[in-house]
């Protein structure tokens, strides 16, 4: 079984020429704990370095076939790690000195030794190679997790490379898709200027609302890009209803069949399915879908109702009417306010408004939504129920119990009117 570096730091080499003195070392040491090895000349004591470790030597100088001094340097360079002790009576001692600076012996022991004074030198000893070779197992751990490093390191560099390469091809082939996904709406507004002028115009100023509203932070960014896109493609279906029967819609509706009707109210669906060629997001399919959906639930094709309808379709619908009830800008902005929780969602209404800037406030006021009252606003115009009872008077700084109220109050019926507070 391989020793231990702890038992190999206890396993002392004793080296003199007299039997008694190394029988004495080696009784006193033993009964210290120490693994010891003695023998009687140098000879014997370079072989025994040649065979297993030793933590500490121990010789003395005045020997037959070596000198102390020359057996420690050629033990130094055999075992370097090992505790080199000298025990003399006759050395001179700045030879001892000098042996010590250059390394060739750890301490000497001068003759005739003390007990106590040889145990700590062996003791401190011990320490030391204990100490020389922790250094060296950290060293060598140091070395090899370096080795490592610098191996990961190596290997995370070409890494980055080839993700920077894969990043670039990434965004060269969003940069074509991009372009791609542009052209296609690019033509799909094309084959509606070329089917029907006059709804290609309502469709690029639907599109026009429909992005100053998304410069709201009402809107995720996956939300914008599904308002936007809607916009430009919500009524290609309607390329499938004859041109007649879209003129006779605009100017004379109650004209139409009531199968030339359906038609009209289908196109929603035609255009979602259309949609899917183009974008495959659901959320872009169902705002296409819904866009003709009323808050109070009578619009078509599928009758939703209020909060049902989603939040961005809600929001095409307010841009819709505004465009296609075919009046100038301050009319038309009249007719969507007084569609306000009826066929719009009044929330919907009110970001259109703070978004299009169409109706001009004193610089003092801005128009807001009800998911921004905040304690501490000021209201520049009182609140009011549909029914013409005052819920909050103007001039009234909002607590949190009061947004409450007024949140609550819409849930049950929704306030239409504009929200306006002091800047």
């Amino acid at each position: 079984m391989p020793e231990t570096e702890n038992q190999i730091s206890k396993t002392i080499l004793v080296v003199d020429d007299e039997p008694r003195i190394l029988s004495a070392l080696k009784e006193l040491l033993e009964r210290q704990g120490y693994h010891v090895v003695a023998t009687g000349d140098a000879t014997g004591g370079l072989a025994a370095l040649q065979k297993r470790r030793f933590g500490v030597v121990i010789s003395d100088h005045l020997m037959p076939d070596m000198s102390g001094l020359d057996f420690l340097v050629e033990c130094q360079r055999i075992q370097p790690e090992a505790s080199r002790v000298l025990v003399t009576a006759v050395l001179s001692l700045p030879t001892l000195v000098d042996a010590i600076n250059k390394g060739e012996i750890y301490r000497f022991i001068a003759k005739p030794w003390l007990r106590e004074e040889l145990l700590a030198t062996v003791r401190n000893a011990v320490n030391r190679h204990e100490l020389l070779t922790q250094n060296q197992r950290l060293l060598a751990e140091s070395s090899e997790l370096n080795h490592r490093l610098t191996d990961a390191n190596s290997a995370y560099a070409k890494q980055i490379i080839q993700l920077e390469a894969q990043s670039h091809s990434l965004d060269v082939a969003n940069q074509e898709l991009s372009r791609s996904y542009d052209h296609s709406l690019e033509l799909c507004s094309r084959i509606l200027a070329t089917y029907d002028p006059y709804l290609a115009g309502q469709t690029q100023a639907i599109a026009t609302v429909a992005r100053q509203m998304c410069g709201s932070e009402h809107f995720s960014e996956e939300e914008r890009h599904v308002l936007k896109t809607s916009a430009w493609i919500c009524d290609l279906g309607l390329i499938g209803v004859s041109r007649e029967v879209l003129r006779s819609f605009r100017r004379e509706p109650a004209s139409l069949t009531e199968r030339e009707l359906a038609g009209i109210h289908s196109h929603p669906i035609y255009s979602q399915t259309l949609a899917a060629h183009l974008d495959n997001r659901s959320q872009v399919g169902e705002t296409i879908r819904a866009h003709h959906e009323r808050f109070d639930g009578t619009g078509y094709p599928d009758g939703l109702v209020g909060q049902a309808i989603p939040w961005t379709a809600r929001c095409l619908a307010v841009a819709v009417w505004f465009v296609e009830c075919g009046r100038p800008p301050a009319q038309a902005l009249e007719e969507v306010a007084a569609q306000a929780g009826k066929a719009l969602d009044p929330e919907a209404v009110r970001l259109f408004r703070a978004t299009t800037h169409l109706s001009p406030l004193p610089r003092s006021v801005r128009e807001i939504m009800l998911d921004d009252l905040s304690p501490g606003m000021v209201l520049a115009g009182g609140l009011y129920s549909p029914h013409g009872m005052l819920l909050v008077g103007e001039g009234q700084s909002l607590s949190s119990g009061t947004i409450s109220k007024i949140r609550s109050h819409n849930l049950m019926t929704p306030i239409t009117q504009r929200l306006l507070v002091y800047s």
